[in-house]
């Protein structure tokens, strides 16, 4: 065993200290894991728009001082009681969408939504405590279960992932979110046919994963829609086909445009951005009969959808949410990190840049500037 395990180890973290002021390296205090936890040494974490967002928060469920991240790879440093599942020295992913295999959800196929382990922006641990303190004692709070800003953080086991150690650590961590959501809602909750049309609404980083889990599973048109034209050049790497300018299309709306290059709508539509009204706008670009509309956007709190009741009712179309891209994190991961490792899946080409953890800052900024797909942050580098 470690000679830390069971023992708090001091380390180094980057605590998001008060809304919107960028992150302060400072030592911390990992407490061991409890039941049914693993204590995860992180080798490298990415950053998410996510974190952003929840760094801007003033409000609930925005809470501080707190240990933002949640993409990541690390390996198993110590493990907590009744935990069989994994043991120190394996490499794992940790996951904000808990797995506990056990809840009727968890054992069907037809859902991703654990029972036992419901999904919140809680500032807890999944038995409400935290494992963080800083050095004066007082209490540093968690972000989505993984918490991955800091050298070494603990996990329940139901969001932990074991993962073949081979591939390389700035691809893996890429898995934890973004990649595996838009890769997962091609693949798992729209089941994105060979030959299909697919229209995508927003080109960030979810965007372009949804464009390559749609070029995975052979769609034959994929038509990205954003504000940008500048990003049709760099969505082509990820299979874009044809790319709409939404703010140069006139008096005609994107939806029509849409339905007149498709003859008739997508099959499959995917709205990417966070905008009940965009929803809207890619629900009506979906073709009739068996068109399928999957929301993976954040919309802010209390957004509404208002669709037509007899759109709905006649024309046969489905719209449905996707969490975590619809993807179960135990089963289906690993099968990502094979497609990656057998030259299917092209991760490479989501990392634009890379930092060591003093940077993170600079990690912020190149998002925030529009510069970065994803940067990987490394502890060691």
């Amino acid at each position: 065993m470690a000679a830390t395990a069971g023992k708090p180890i001091k380390c180094r973290a980057a605590v998001a200290r008060r809304a919107g002021a960028p992150l302060v390296m400072e030592e911390v205090i990992v407490g061991p894991p409890k039941s049914d936890e693993v204590r995860i040494k992180i080798i490298c974490t990415s950053l998410c728009h996510s974190d952003v967002t929840f760094l801007n928060l003033k409000d609930p469920p925005g809470i501080f001082p707190r240990i933002l991240g949640h993409e990541a790879v690390g390996v198993v440093e110590s493990i907590g009681d009744n935990v069989s599942e994994l043991a120190e020295g394996d490499t794992v992913i940790p996951i904000f969408a808990p797995d506990c295999g056990e809840c009727t959800d968890c054992k069907s196929k037809k859902s991703n939504l654990c029972t036992k382990f419901p999904f919140s922006v809680s500032p807890w641990m999944h038995d409400g405590s935290s494992r963080f303190r800083d050095l004066n004692g007082g209490t540093l709070y968690h972000f989505l279960f993984v918490s991955s800003f800091t050298e070494y953080t603990v996990v329940h086991v139901a969001n932990v992932t074991k993962i073949d150690s081979t591939i390389p650590p700035n691809m893996a961590c890429l898995l934890s979110c973004g990649a595996s959501t838009g890769v997962g809602a091609a693949w798992r909750s729209a089941n994105v046919e060979p030959g299909s049309t697919v229209a995508i609404f927003g080109l960030g980083s979810i965007g372009l994963a949804v464009a390559e889990g749609a070029r995975l599973c052979g769609a034959a048109r994929i038509i990205g829609v954003d504000v940008n034209p500048g990003k049709f050049e760099i969505s082509k790497r990820f299979g874009v086909t044809e790319f709409i300018d939404s703010t140069s299309c006139g008096e005609k709306r994107v939806s029509q445009i849409i339905n007149e290059m498709t003859a008739g709508g997508a099959d499959y539509c995917f709205e990417c951005v966070g905008n009940s009204s965009i929803v809207e706008e890619t629900y009506a670009c979906c073709r009739k009969g068996w068109g399928k509309t999957v929301m993976l956007g954040v919309d802010k709190p209390g957004a509404q959808l208002t669709l037509s009741s007899y759109e709905v009712l006649h024309r046969g179309k489905t719209i449905s949410g996707s969490f975590f891209g619809g993807l179960k994190p135990k089963s289906d991961i690993p099968i990502l990190v094979k497609k990656y490792t057998d030259k299917e899946l092209e991760l490479d080409k989501f990392v634009t840049h890379e930092v060591g953890f003093e940077d993170i800052n600079k990690a912020f900024d190149l998002l925030l500037e529009g510069k970065s797909l994803r940067c990987v942050i490394w502890m060691d580098k």
